[in-house]
This record gives C-alpha cells, sequence and structure tokens, in this order.
C-alpha cells in the first residue's frame, strides 16, 4: 500500500516543471449558468479543462510522467498498455514524444473513433476482448517481447503526473471550497486529491464514480482492492474491472467521499455540459456534473467548487445518442430547480 507521506507538494511541483515543456496547462474557467446555479444554491461552478489536453484526455500526464521514468535500455525495447481508448492514446502520444516504439492492447469493444486516435499517434495496436483478455495480452507482450508495461492508472509516476491538474486548478482558482472529480481507477483522482489537499487541506475533494464500475467504492468499503466480476456502463474509461493498493490508499487518504452515479444520470450531465457549458464531452467528463447535480448537490450548495472535466474523445454519432437518452432527465433537472 502507498504511504501518503511518500508524496510531498515538492515533488508535485517538480513533476510539474518536469513536464510542463510537453503537456498543456490547460484553463481553469468560471462556468456562468443562471439555471446551474440555481441548481446549486447560487453554487460557483469552475471548470478544469482536461478535455483540451494533448490527446484530448488528462492521461497525456501520467502516460509521460511513467515514459520519462524508464530507464534508456526499457525504451530502447518500447512500451505497451492495456486500455479501453484514452490511456492508449496517451501512451502512444507519450512514446511518440519520447522517440518510443508503442504496442498497445485496446478492447475490441472501443469506440473505432479512439483506435483511429492511437494508430494515427503512431502505436501498433493489437485489439482483445474487454476485460481481463487485454490485460493479459500486455502482459504477455512484457514476457514474450520485452515490452515496458504503463499502467493505464496505478503507480507513483502516474500519480505524480496527474497531480499537476490539482496543482494548477489550486492557483488558477482561489479559495475554492471543493473539487470533484471523476473516478475509474484512481489514477487522476490521486494525483488531484494529493495535490489538492497539501495546498489548502480545508478544500474538499469528491469523487464521482459510475454506478455500473463501482471498484473504488467497493474497494473503500472492504479497505482493500477488489476485482469486478464485470462492468456496465456507457463511461467505458471510466471502468477497470478492480481497484489497485497504490491509488486506493491515496483515495482513502485524501479523498473526502466517493459517490456513484447512474449512466442516465451521465447522460443528463452531457446535455447539459453542452447546452450551458458549449461543450461536446465524452461521458467521463460529464461524470464530475452527475455528482455535482445528484448526490453532492447538498454538499456543494453556495460552495465555489472546481470540476475537472477530463476528456473529450466521443465521436459525434455516439455523443448525439446518448444526449437524447439524457434529454428528459436534464430538462427536469433544471426544471426543478427554477
Amino acid at each position: 500500500m502507498a504511504n501518503p507521506q511518500d508524496i510531498s507538494l515538492t515533488q508535485i511541483r517538480s513533476r510539474h516543471r518536469d513536464l510542463s515543456t510537453s503537456i498543456l496547462r490547460t484553463p481553469s474557467v468560471e462556468l456562468v449558468s443562471p439555471s446551474l446555479q440555481r441548481t446549486l444554491d447560487h453554487a460557483r461552478l469552475y471548470l478544469k479543462l482536461e478535455a483540451f489536453q494533448h490527446t484530448g484526455t488528462f492521461k497525456a500526464r501520467g502516460a509521460l510522467s511513467v515514459m520519462q521514468s524508464l530507464t534508456s535500455e526499457e525504451r530502447r525495447h518500447g512500451v505497451t498498455a492495456a486500455s479501453a481508448g484514452n490511456h492508449a492514446i496517451a501512451v502512444a502520444w507519450a512514446a511518440r514524444q519520447q522517440g518510443v516504439n508503442a504496442k498497445v492492447v485496446m478492447q475490441s469493444t472501443a469506440n473505432p473513433f479512439r483506435i483511429r486516435q492511437a494508430r494515427d499517434e503512431g502505436a501498433e495496436v493489437v485489439l482483445m476482448p474487454p476485460g481481463a483478455a487485454t490485460f493479459s495480452e500486455a502482459e504477455r507482450l512484457v514476457r514474450e517481447e520485452g515490452l515496458s508495461f504503463i499502467h493505464p492508472f496505478e503507480g507513483m509516476n502516474t500519480t505524480l503526473g496527474t497531480a499537476g491538474v490539482g496543482l494548477e486548478v489550486m492557483e488558477d482558482v482561489h479559495e475554492l471550497d471543493a473539487v470533484v472529480v471523476a473516478v475509474g481507477g484512481g489514477g487522476l483522482i490521486s494525483g488531484v486529491a494529493a495535490a489538492v489537499k497539501l495546498v489548502n487541506p480545508k478544500c474538499a475533494v469528491y469523487g464521482v464514480e459510475p454506478l455500473g464500475a463501482d471498484a473504488v467504492s467497493r474497494g473503500l468499503a472492504a479497505s482493500g482492492p477488489v476485482s469486478l466480476d464485470r462492468t456496465d456502463t456507457i463511461a467505458d474509461s471510466l471502468a477497470p474491472p478492480m481497484s489497485l493498493p497504490f491509488s486506493l490508499s491515496l483515495i482513502a487518504h485524501y479523498v473526502d467521499d466517493v459517490v456513484t452515479v447512474s449512466d442516465d444520470e451521465i447522460c443528463a450531465a452531457l446535455v447539459v455540459m453542452q447546452e450551458q457549458a458549449r461543450l461536446a464531452v465524452e461521458p467521463a467528463a460529464a461524470a464530475a456534473l452527475a455528482g455535482a447535480l445528484g448526490p453532492l448537490r447538498a454538499r456543494l450548495a453556495g460552495k465555489r467548487v472546481a470540476l475537472v472535466v477530463c476528456g473529450s474523445n466521443i465521436d459525434a454519432a455516439s455523443h448525439r445518442v446518448l444526449c437524447e437518452r439524457g434529454q428528459t432527465f436534464a430538462e427536469g433537472l433544471l426544471r426543478e430547480a427554477a
């Protein structure tokens, strides 16, 4: 298990500087929406727009952070990854930045848009059935071809990379009361929460996890990592089939609460994000807003709140279908507050 004391603000700032020549400092902007302000009892919402990061998600930070930690021998042999999409794209991008060959394993059910993105970044893509088979193939590539495995969410270097998101939002938006972050395996929230709490221990950090992929919530309840027999959510980039010790221990230490939301709530948040923020994002990036409008609403009322908008890798047709699903629920949410 990770020792939270192993991560310091000095380390986070140092890694942020190391990555700054390649990683974008994404904007933190206030979302001015009378209807949302009514819904949240005049809360002020700020969006940390990691959807504008290289590769379209925060994943570029962690992937590059890990890539830069490899030895010259490891770089020579190349890297691999297991992913539903966003992590594979980020590893492919980071490998190209570092002049390293990448062979990434992606779920055969991954959105074709994301598969094309990974290939466009220069990676060789291997398609496998979702779940354990994807990770097993990556493990085979490590064992038989000598590739280095870039984990999608677990490990100190990943957490130090994603901590830059929290560091930037705390520098850009003063006197925040809360930061809300989507939760998959925990690679994003572990870094964000560590940075936020080390800068201001009084600022709350809340995680939002899909109800159909709640490995972190279950792990926290069990006081240890768990594996899921299956996952079922439209937010496929938030659906690893397990929680793991490093990220889970940091979440337990730094995160105030992790709540779950349904796919219908996520679809509704996609609509609200489109109509109120004028942003077309993927389901994972709407999860934080879904949490704010749902289970976290009372706790965020009247507060200064940052939402991490974590990614934008979705094709137009899929986005349209999900928004149609969420339209009625979204109208009900905002009408209820009118």
